[in-house]
């Protein structure tokens, strides 16, 4: 919590000079008292309350001045407030590993499965686009709330050659660029002077490593700048399994595939985890390992309260100065009621 005008919390010191009086008051009392010849007509006449009873209504009070003199403060709390205006990337690995049948049936379909999955779960929601990347990354959907185009590109995507993970993030933020004036391209200067993040993040799906194209840790700084968060997914196991692709998940123009099968030349199953890692600490991101459709449908739905919730600053002054109201009105009655002259009993 905090005060638009913390000054104003000095009028809690009326509290303790409101006590003194009361004590100047009762011993100024005392000294003045008339003796009376009968107690049992003094006890006839004062109400009959308890010790503890006649200590509330001060409690009550004392309770309200604090309260008011808090919302005299103007007092701001911090709420998440879901926004329905965030645009979120996400940037698939379509690298030939990705054909690796160690997720069944194989790491592209299951990604494919996920991804489907995680865009039919934010209809409503934020604007997705949808970037690919394996030797050079392209934008195949710009950020939308058409969820039936992103569906359909997912069905589309085949694999191919390399893995441009720094091209796909670039790639990514100048998707959101271009429907986020608060966000510059990455040929433009960056706007400084900006607090926290922008409504705007980039989720990277991958099974390997980067090997051609920008390094990811530049790419990673350029969002940063932008204060864009980048969160990754490291996706697949390290345990050998053949290479499977459909004939429809193949690009035309990757050579190697016979009947299916292929050999990419190196090791499918060596993910950069600390690049990763790296990449979401630089962004203020997040990474996520997901070596089975379980966990990366897991770590997906995980991601949307990340960024798709935003806490704004809400003045609660009223709210202070409402209760504060209450507890006085409650002690001045008690009081008032408890200290109602009484017939005395014959």
């Amino acid at each position: 919590m905090s005060f638009s005008w913390p000054w104003a919390l000095l009028s809690i010191l009326v509290i303790p000079l409101i006590f003194a009086i009361r004590e100047w008051a009762r011993r100024r009392r005392r000294r003045a008292a008339v003796r009376v010849t009968s107690m049992a007509l003094v006890r006839s006449a004062l109400p009959g309350r308890t010790r503890w009873t006649r200590k509330i209504p001060a409690a009550l009070f004392v309770a309200g001045l604090a309260l008011l003199a808090v919302g005299a403060a103007r007092p701001q709390a911090s709420v998440p407030v879901p926004q329905t205006s965030a645009t979120i990337l996400l940037a698939l690995d379509t690298s030939g590993s990705m054909c690796s049948t160690d997720v069944d049936p194989n790491r592209i379909t299951a990604a494919k499965k996920a991804a489907a999955e995680f865009i039919e779960s934010q209809r409503g929601g934020p604007r997705i686009g949808l970037v690919t990347f394996a030797g050079t990354a392209g934008l195949l959907v710009p950020p939308t709330d058409d969820t039936k185009s992103l569906l359909e590109a997912l069905d589309n995507l085949t694999v191919s050659r390399g893995t441009a993970i720094g091209q796909a993030m670039l790639a990514s933020i100048d998707a959101i660029a271009e429907v986020d004036p608060s966000v510059a391209a990455t040929g433009a200067n960056p706007r400084g002077g900006g607090e926290g993040h922008v409504g705007a993040a980039i989720v990277v799906l991958t099974d390997g490593a980067n090997t051609q194209g920008v390094d990811p840790q530049i790419a990673a700084q350029e969002a940063a700048l932008r204060r864009v968060r980048v969160f990754t997914i490291g996706f697949g196991t390290t345990n050998p399994a053949p290479m499977v692709c459909d004939n429809s998940q193949f690009d035309g123009g990757f050579g190697g595939f016979s009947r299916g099968r292929f050999d990419s030349g190196r090791n499918p199953r060596t993910i950069d985890e600390p690049a990763l890692k790296q990449i979401a600490q630089t962004t203020g991101g997040s990474y996520h390992r997901a070596e089975n459709a379980d966990q990366l449908r897991t770590a997906l739905d995980a991601l949307p309260g990340s960024f798709t919730v935003i806490h704004q600053r809400v003045d609660t002054a009223a709210a202070f100065a409402a209760g504060g109201a209450i507890l006085i009105t409650a002690a001045l009655s008690l009081s008032l009621w408890w200290n109602r002259p009484r017939t005395p009993t014959r």
